[in-house]
């Protein structure tokens, strides 16, 4: 199995390989959704319609569980613990992640709304990353200013967020994403509204 072998299968699920590093002898793919075409895909789903807590999580599971048998792998998730898995180390392995400025990973083509559905522990060449930092570029760097309560001022201010966008104030960024992840120049308009709020309400 490579690289592409995997692609075909993570696709019909609105999924995609975010990143290689190695492992030992293996190799850690970091997979990830392909948004927009992720929320329908997800959205039709049995865990998201069954009324069940933790919809995505089962979804995850059971979809990566398949593709892992399908080359051999091993399936790997960021939750589910503790113990946690090192997907923030592994992340920044890749050579596709990166700390923002306002802390949150970056990655080359999902920007500040990259997020890990689960990884692959398997026997594969790992691709190589990328040449450069995308914020080392980019001048105005909009997601250090855009939080309206300045959340990521000082670090990050996680009770002065949730305090916002469970307000009245807070609509946009409860019904449309994160208005500081938004603020960054790569991926923009690639999350839905409605998969934003999902997020936003597991949030709160």
């Amino acid at each position: 199995m490579t690289s592409d072998d995997l692609a075909d299968l993570l696709g019909p699920h609105g999924l995609r390989a975010l990143g290689d590093c190695p492992d030992g002898g293996s190799t850690i793919t970091l997979i990830g959704p392909d948004e927009p075409a992720f929320w329908g895909i997800f959205h039709d789903s049995p865990e998201y319609k069954d009324g069940d807590a933790n919809p995505l999580d089962r979804w995850s599971m059971r979809v990566l569980c398949a593709v892992a048998d399908r080359v051999d792998a091993q399936a790997l998730f960021p939750f589910g613990g503790p113990p946690y898995a090192p997907f923030f180390t592994w992340a920044k392995q890749t050579g596709r992640f990166w700390a923002s400025p306002i802390d949150f990973l970056v990655h080359d083509q999902a920007g500040l709304f990259v997020s890990f559905r689960g990884a692959l522990r398997w026997q594969a060449e790992p691709l190589a990353g990328t040449t450069g930092q995308p914020c080392l570029t980019c001048a105005d760097q909009p997601c250090a200013t855009a939080c309206p309560v300045g959340a990521f001022d000082a670090g990050y201010d996680v009770a002065a967020c949730k305090a916002h966008v469970a307000s009245e104030a807070g609509t946009d960024c409860r019904t449309r994403g994160c208005l500081a992840r938004r603020a960054c120049p790569i991926g923009q308009g690639a999350r839905l509204s409605a998969q934003a709020t999902f997020h936003m309400e597991a949030f709160l």
